[in-house]
């Protein structure tokens, strides 16, 4: 049980991602001013009525309207009569913005309906920890870790909407999410290899037979640093990304030919910082195929690296084509997850040859 809530959860914290991308392609990242509630409701209204001062109506304490292009919130619950009394209202002070779109709305309502479903497998996975893990207290406290890790991120979603979508904020949103990842992709390592000791169907000898098994450290250790490297991109691309959103707003979003113009120096450093990341998994690449070292994985690292490389130039030379910039984001955080596990693979390979010699 502790290794399906576990699994569950992984795809739970890449659909918060993928969400998140479609907020941030839609321009939503706004359409939920506060937080945790949503223009001070737990389900948010369906027009820009329902924000309307009513009179004769009920308000409950934190409700929230819109009057004179300013969020207004209720002080305590109480009635109105026929006219708006400034003396129960207080104004919003945490940013200025103060508009209505219903399609923003409810698209960051799901991206947070989406995290706190999240939460469900995780909670089980973290009691199930007690039980599978036990005699292991450190990998118990890692899935526990996960917890404060989810409460620290939606903290962080607060401060980005506080904030009014501060590019800071967002880059450090982002990269929590992908270390949560980082952390539930430990786990599954090391349950899956208590599996394969429990089951006994792949022991060292085995794998070393059916996957040609090789040790490299030179590998080992570039796959540390193409961790980094994407770690490093991502926040790059965030920060470009920030600066297309402030061109949007700018020049409008039929103008797609001008959202890079004039490109940053961020965006220089991270399409060239690009040519590093390539260059280093491509060479990767050829010493797994080389050296026999059998790890499945990186094919995939070079998919997703290429599906990276056309979506960039997508983006830049086609202006921004539907899609593109959530599809970026996603393979981003596809492509960490598994250099990642492609990392904790080459840490104990060494360990698994060993073995399979019968020298441990």
């Amino acid at each position: 049980m502790y290794r399906k809530a576990l699994k569950v959860s992984i795809i739970f914290i890449y659909l918060i991602i993928v969400a998140g991308a479609v907020v941030r392609m839609t321009g939503s990242g706004m359409g939920c001013p506060d937080w945790p509630k949503c223009f001070g409701y737990y389900i948010p209204p369906t027009e820009e009525a329902d924000l309307a001062f009513k009179p004769d109506h009920t308000y409950e304490g934190g409700a929230v309207i819109i009057r004179n292009d300013e969020l207004r919130v209720a002080t305590e619950t109480f009635e109105t009569g026929t006219n708006y009394n400034e003396a129960n209202w207080s104004t919003y002070d945490k940013h200025e913005y103060a508009s209505f779109n219903v399609w923003h709305t409810w698209i960051e309502y799901i991206n947070r309906l989406v995290t706190v479903l999240a939460g469900i497998p995780i909670l089980l996975m973290i009691i199930f920890a007690f039980w599978y893990w036990k005699g292991r207290p450190w990998l118990i406290f890692s899935s526990f870790f996960v917890l404060p890790l989810m409460g620290f991120q939606a903290w962080l979603g607060k401060e980005v909407v506080d904030s009014n979508l501060l590019p800071v904020k967002i880059t450090i949103h982002m990269i929590v999410a992908l270390l949560i990842v980082a952390l539930m992709l430990f786990l599954w390592h090391k349950s899956q290899n208590k599996e394969m000791r429990i089951t006994g169907s792949l022991s060292a000898s085995t794998l070393s037979r059916k996957r040609n098994i090789a040790y490299d450290p030179t590998f080992k250790y570039l796959t540390i640093i193409a961790v980094l490297l994407t770690l490093v991109q991502v926040a790059f691309g965030t920060q470009v990304r920030q600066y297309v959103d402030e061109r949007v707003a700018e020049v409008g979003y039929a103008a797609k030919s001008l959202w890079l113009e004039p490109a940053t120096v961020m965006f220089y450093v991270h399409r060239s910082f690009s040519v590093v990341v390539v260059l280093l998994n491509v060479y990767m690449f050829y010493l797994n195929k080389t050296k026999f070292l059998g790890h499945r994985y990186m094919k995939w690292v070079l998919v997703f690296i290429g599906f990276e490389v056309l979506t960039g130039i997508m983006m830049y030379y086609v202006d921004f084509p539907f899609g593109s910039q959530p599809l970026h984001l996603v393979i981003a955080s596809l492509l960490f997850g598994v250099q990642f596990y492609l990392m904790l693979q080459s840490l104990e390979r060494k360990k698994s040859v060993l073995e399979a010699l019968g020298t441990v």
